[in-house]
């Protein structure tokens, strides 16, 4: 939790926490991925800019190296047994996507491009996909060779072949704005965008880029969940709601309501083996940071 400085650990069967504290003078701290093989959780702070390692078992600090400043996210490499950062002021790398079929790194930075990596060397390849503005949230195809990435600063989609570096653009309905988070249906055919300007969630059709649906959703979201299972879509809105959108078929979609969340309460972890929606919550009030758990019904 960035603004307790530190890391709460909770057991979902009993429900007990334990806390772990970031070294003295360590903060803001954001991006987590997990080596479960090793039993190691690794921590990105923005100040100072470095990862620490915890023992995942006894919450000790067992390591902590400097890395680049004003992370966003982070990838771990457990064949390789690396961590890649997406950091640097100036450049405003963002997301990390990991391409397991080519075994590639995607990183989204600057005013409008995505780079990329190659972690059997860890060098920069010359590929550069040029978008129209900074890329916000962005998904690799799993069974193609597409990247679906959302240019809020344009309004728009830009869809990236990485086989033949072809582009082409998905245009938001008229009026529509601020397109930050996304999920794929890619046995359905379908891309799933959320917008702030109105607040909603639109459905895109993933082969011919024609929209299909637009359902409305919570307000100020940054997170969005796609439930293969009971075929929903979770959007988690900073306005204090949860809104649960039903897929009835690929082109049919139904609003099942808001649910109260928390004030601020935007992002989130989606952890289908379980059926169990994470978000995560600031402090308000007399509250501190907390983290809120759904469990998903069938009916």
């Amino acid at each position: 939790m960035a603004d307790a400085k530190n890391i709460q650990v909770i057991n979902r069967s009993n429900g007990k926490m334990v806390t772990w504290t970031l070294p003295n003078g360590h903060s803001a701290n954001f991006p987590m991925v997990l080596d479960e093989a090793d039993r190691r959780v690794f921590v990105g702070t923005r100040k100072p800019s470095r990862l620490t390692v915890f023992d995942m078992d006894s919450g000790k600090v067992v390591a902590s190296v400097p890395t680049a400043g004003d992370m966003d996210d982070m990838f771990y490499d457990s064949g390789r047994k690396r961590i890649y950062v997406a950091g640097g002021e100036g450049s405003d790398p963002d997301n990390l996507r990991y391409d397991a079929v080519g075994k590639k790194i995607y990183i989204g930075y600057g005013d409008g491009a995505i780079g990329v990596i190659d972690p059997a060397t860890d060098k920069r390849l010359p590929t550069v996909y040029k978008l129209e503005g900074h890329p916000e949230g962005f998904q690799l195809e799993t069974k193609g060779p597409r990247i679906f990435v959302n240019v809020a600063d344009a309004k728009n989609i830009q869809v990236i072949n990485r086989s033949t570096g072809k582009m082409v653009t998905w245009t938001l309905p008229n009026g529509h704005a601020a397109n930050f988070p996304m999920v794929l249906d890619e046995a359905d055919r379908r891309v799933f965008i959320g917008t702030r300007k109105p607040s909603r969630l639109t459905v895109f059709d993933m082969d011919s880029g024609k929209i299909v649906a637009s359902v409305p959703s919570a307000g100020d979201m940054d997170d969005m969940f796609y439930d293969s299972g009971r075929k929903r879509i979770y959007v988690a809105g900073g306005e204090g709601f949860l809104s649960v959108v039903q897929q009835v078929d690929a082109d049919h979609y139904t609003d099942m309501g808001k649910f109260s969340t928390a004030l601020g309460a935007r992002t989130g972890v989606w952890y289908e083996k379980r059926d169990r929606l994470y978000i995560a919550a600031p402090p308000s009030g007399v509250l501190g940071p907390r983290l809120l758990v759904y469990e998903a019904q069938t009916d």
